[in-house]
């Protein structure tokens, strides 16, 4: 092997990145003839099967013609964005890959905004040119547009183009070209993205950019080896950010990538993305190195958090009825791991130690933690997303988000009303094509909490929005909580379709028939401004009088069924989410009527002061 190439493939979300590596995977002969191989190989965790996103930055590695590719796939979500940032640092070359007929969009910008100021010079390839509505011009001026505005340099404005379908495995530098397979791509990686600089004779040292764990191995610290060499027991130690020693130990296992697999290797040189093995305490953003290396790598900065939630102890009456890890230390324990590998999470507790603040980039970031822990035997309430507020220069200032929305064109007057409604500014709006429109707002944060399902009502399923954090400016007042009232359960039990059905004009449920319930669960939402109280427990009066006839038919409307995200953002402020492995529930705060009350009046007598 002589040579190594190491890049990302950096994209907005849905644009074709995992399904492109997929094809290079298979190109190159990783996969057995006859191998069964699924959709979307490098989304390996459940819950990216299930969303079809990518969370984790993930690498993989490819031969041609004798140079190895390291090829890292990375998420297009806003949310996971400190996925992206971190391993731009390990690679020389971008692949940025823009849907043809979508054009560049808000993450798009984001992405390469960070790839530019790293002084990666990307190679484009407009993806997905055999749709319909595909428009390659177009796309690739718009793409030169986002260059210049986001200040590349003239390097980087010289930039290689190719026409791909990655679904269809194939790749061409221009449209007339053959169109037969992704060697077109591969030859332009070997010719445009430069080797690293290879100088064995300085001692190792690499940076941890990301952590996986292996079920023989335990902790893995992946990263690419910045300078020297090293083999298998060498002695190592792990370098905070501030120089300090924070772990000696040996490297009990060298893994390079090949595939989808994980190889074990003697030694690693300089420029190898490696997995190494045998540090316990060792995290993100340390410097694995020799000892006698004294000063750590640098560390790319993270962009800070700009929502939160807060987590606390289930306290409901069906508390650890459902989940085995119930308790506080429990919950801490594991935030405090996940704050520790996850860079783009913030981790604080209040003084009892029995609430704990999470920071994160959105509600799909943190809907993905809560999930996975939920399906890791946790049960926790969780309360409403709070944008973090900052003091800059003695200011209040909040999150504002760019968002770019593609709407039907009778849909675009309700869509601007709503978002006004929300204090957002309107930047632009334009044809992107056949009765589309595309608009454009610089929003609070704050006001697009909730905002997804009422958006989707809106425009009927057929709308797509897309939001990316722009920078932080002064507070732009309060924006009233829209949402219609509560209905709340009165008593503990399990909910009666007779009472359902009596009550359904009263709203929209949220439980069916034998649904456990309890006093103060909200179990729908009242078609009115105000909560109500409403018992769904009550069942039908029975007599000794038959008559042929006089019973009523009980039909039920389907409850509402929400996701997470969905449940995080639609509660207010007086209002929890309890999370369990096997139910969502939202519930009132307090769940006594006049424990509620009281509280209510205090709100506002303190709101007159």
């Amino acid at each position: 092997m002589n040579d190594i190439k190491n890049l990302a493939i950096i994209a907005h979300v849905d644009h074709g990145k995992t399904t492109l590596i997929d094809n290079l995977l298979k190109q190159c002969g990783i996969f057995r003839d006859n191998q069964e191989i699924s959709e979307r190989i490098m989304d390996s965790n459940d819950l990216e099967k299930e969303r079809g996103i990518t969370i984790l930055a993930k690498p993989t590695s490819i031969i041609f013609q004798d140079t190895r590719i390291n090829i890292i796939d990375t998420p297009g979500h806003a949310d996971f964005g400190g996925e992206v940032e971190r391993v731009l640092s390990m690679v020389d070359g971008v692949i940025l890959l823009i849907d043809s007929s979508e054009g560049p969009m808000p993450q798009t910008k984001f992405v390469l905004g960070k790839a530019l100021k790293q002084g990666l010079k990307p190679i484009v390839v407009i993806n997905k040119i055999d749709k319909s509505d595909s428009r390659p011009d177009d796309v690739l001026n718009e793409v030169f547009d986002l260059f210049v505005s986001l200040d590349a340099n003239t390097q980087q404005l010289d930039f290689p183009v190719l026409y791909a379908s990655g679904r269809s495995g194939w790749c061409v530098n221009d449209l007339s070209d053959d169109r037969s397979s992704l060697t077109p791509l591969l030859n332009k990686i070997i010719s445009h993205v430069p080797s690293p600089d290879v100088d064995n004779t300085r001692p190792f040292a690499m940076l941890s950019t990301l952590l996986d764990y292996d079920p023989y191995l335990g902790r893995c610290l992946i990263g690419r080896v910045e300078q020297g060499s090293a083999k298998i027991n060498d002695s190592v130690h792990a370098l905070n950010l501030s120089g300090k020693i924070i772990e000696t130990g040996r490297l009990t296992k060298l893994l390079k990538f090949e595939g989808t697999k994980k190889i074990t290797v003697n030694s690693v040189n300089t420029g190898d993305i490696v997995c190494i093995a045998g540090l316990s305490i060792t995290s993100v953003s340390d410097t694995i190195c020799s000892t006698d290396v004294e000063t750590p790598i640098k560390s790319t900065p993270i962009d800070p958090p700009t929502m939160s939630i807060n987590i606390m102890v289930n306290d409901s009456p069906l508390a650890g009825t459902e989940g085995r890890k119930v308790t506080s230390t429990l919950i801490r324990n594991r935030l405090i791991a996940e704050a520790e590998t996850n860079v783009a999470i913030t981790f604080s507790e209040n003084q009892n130690k029995d609430s704990f603040e999470i920071g994160g980039r959105g509600e799909l970031q943190l809907g993905v933690l809560i999930e996975t822990m939920r399906r890791e035997g946790f049960e926790l309430s969780l309360s409403r997303p709070e944008v973090v507020y900052k003091d800059i220069k003695g200011t209040k200032c909040e999150p504002y988000e760019e968002v770019t929305i593609d709407v039907d064109e009778e849909f675009s007057s309700v869509v601007i009303d709503n978002m006004n409604q929300r204090k957002a500014d309107m930047l632009d709006m334009r044809k992107s094509g056949v009765d589309k429109t595309r608009l454009l707002f610089i929003a609070p944060s704050r006001g697009l909490i909730g905002y997804q399902s009422k958006f989707l009502t809106d425009t009927r399923g057929t709308g797509v929005l897309n939001r990316v954090f722009h920078s932080y400016k002064p507070f732009k007042g309060e924006i009233t909580e829209r949402r219609a009232g509560a209905l709340i359960s009165t008593g503990n039990g399990k909910a009666i379709a007779y009472a359902i059905w009596k009550l359904q004009d009263r709203g929209v449920m949220f439980v069916k028939h034998q649904t456990p319930v309890y006093k103060g669960m909200v179990v729908g939402e009242h078609n009115r401004d105000n909560d109500l109280e409403i018992n769904v427990l009550k069942g039908k009066q029975l007599t000794n009088v038959r008559a042929s006839g006089s019973d009523e038919a009980v039909n039920l409307t389907a409850p509402r069924i929400m996701s997470l995200e969905e449940m995080m953002t639609y509660i207010n402020s007086d209002e929890l989410l309890e999370v369990t492995p096997k139910n969502l529930r939202l519930r009132k705060r307090y769940l006594d009527p006049n424990e509620r009350k009281k509280f209510s009046n205090l709100k506002i007598y303190k709101s007159i002061l």
